[in-house]
């Protein structure tokens, strides 16, 4: 589907039409990193969002809920080194201070602004510091690069790297473009996962048909990823869209929706798996591809249920060609499976055809799992059901990087 959009090779959150962006270290983080950051539009951005499915949801969820309540947003402030979650009422208090000195900086309503924070969960939040560097964010923004760069900079946590991902598709002749960032890289799994992903987009497009997208492209995308099984009290994905390039509004029946909705899935999609390669002292990207199941709701359960397989991810980590730890995943995944019909491949390496063993190349199989991408495809020979999930091995360095996360 490439051919419906086209990728923007350094494209960032501000280059759709009426965005800038920015962050800056208030000091919540230990080091010197950003830790606070803003997203501003010029204009009422019409907003929709998704949020963890955790029961214990921080402060912040709450207060963006309600801000999102009319549909639009001209904010969103941000800040790592601290989740602001299960902190009382003390937490929402915060929360709510964060949305209504972002909404006074930029001479905004209160009900406009977003809030997200990301970190540490059980800690009150800093807010003198986190005040402080409000105040600052106004001379901190930018419609350039560096304020995107500084931004997705500041949402980081145990990230390694920033996620960026950026497109531009044709909508009614016009150019549209679709960009996204997002952090994210422990207490990962599948709905909604320890991750914040920001989007933002010129089109014009209402409420509920960018909310539908959302949350369809999500169950694709970012619920189909998993590092290590935990779900985060913090998780959101927010997408705004100024409506400045002029288009016709766009709905499902748009001749050009199909466009639309390829590129707004492709920066999903690539957020998603930036994130899952960039797991907590991951060594390998690993994709799991499932056809052939009863329908695509029980390929995205065995899927899931490879990907956070710890036994897979060991085997992945170890380099070893252990096919019995893939089989044994579909065989609990809980849904429709004949164990006699059953194929998986480990890359180009056939292990198993038809549930038996296939002889093959152990030194192949060794030097192809030394990679740094492991692909697993598992074929049920059943009926047309597909997905496809993607998460990381699991190394000594996850157990290092979260044995001493506080400390």
């Amino acid at each position: 589907m490439e051919n419906l959009y086209t990728i923007v090779s350094g494209g960032t959150i501000v280059s759709p039409q009426g965005f800038k962006a920015g962050g800056l270290h208030c000091g919540l983080k230990k080091t010197d990193r950003h830790d606070l950051g803003v997203i501003v539009c010029d204009v009422p951005a019409v907003a929709a969002a998704v949020y963890t499915t955790n029961v214990f949801q921080a402060a912040p969820l709450k207060v963006t809920r309600e801000s999102l309540h009319n549909g639009t947003l001209r904010a969103v402030v941000v800040n790592s080194g601290n989740a602001n979650a299960c902190t009382g009422k003390q937490g929402e208090a915060d929360a709510y201070t964060m949305r209504a000195e972002t909404a006074a900086q930029f001479d905004i309503a209160d009900e406009d602004v977003a809030v997200a924070s990301t970190g540490v969960i059980g800690e009150l939040l800093k807010m003198d510091r986190v005040q402080s560097g409000i105040a600052v964010l106004p001379s901190r923004i930018s419609g350039e690069s560096a304020g995107a760069e500084a931004f997705s900079q500041a949402i980081l946590t145990t990230d390694l790297v920033k996620k960026e991902a950026c497109v531009t598709v044709k909508v009614d002749g016009r150019d549209i473009t679709i960009a996204g960032t997002a952090k994210g890289s422990g207490m990962i799994h599948p709905n909604m996962a320890t991750m914040l992903g920001f989007m933002t987009t010129d089109a014009v497009i209402g409420q509920e048909a960018l909310q539908v997208l959302l949350r369809g492209t999500t169950d694709l995308t970012f619920n189909m990823i998993t590092v290590d099984g935990d779900t985060s009290t913090n998780d959101m994905l927010i997408a705004m869209s100024s409506g400045l390039a002029g288009n016709d509004v766009l709905t499902p029946s748009h001749p050009d929706w199909k466009a639309f909705a390829a590129g707004f899935e492709y920066v999903c999609r690539m957020l998603a798996i930036a994130i899952a390669r960039d797991g907590e002292g991951a060594a390998h990207l690993i994709e799991v591809r499932v056809q052939g199941a009863e329908c695509n709701d029980d390929a995205q359960a065995i899927a899931k249920t490879i990907i956070g397989s710890s036994l897979v991810k060991s085997a992945v980590f170890g380099a070893d060609a252990n096919w019995g730890r893939i089989i044994a995943a579909v065989g609990r995944a809980g849904r429709p499976v004949n164990p006699e019909t059953v194929d998986i491949a480990i890359g180009p390496i056939q292990v198993l055809e038809q549930s038996s063993p296939v002889v093959f190349d152990e030194e192949a199989a060794l030097a192809y799992l030394q990679g740094d991408t492991v692909q697993i495809d598992v074929n049920l020979h059943i009926g047309s059901g597909n997905a496809t999930a993607w998460g990381c091995d699991l190394t000594y360095d996850y157990v290092r990087i979260n044995a001493a996360y506080r400390t």
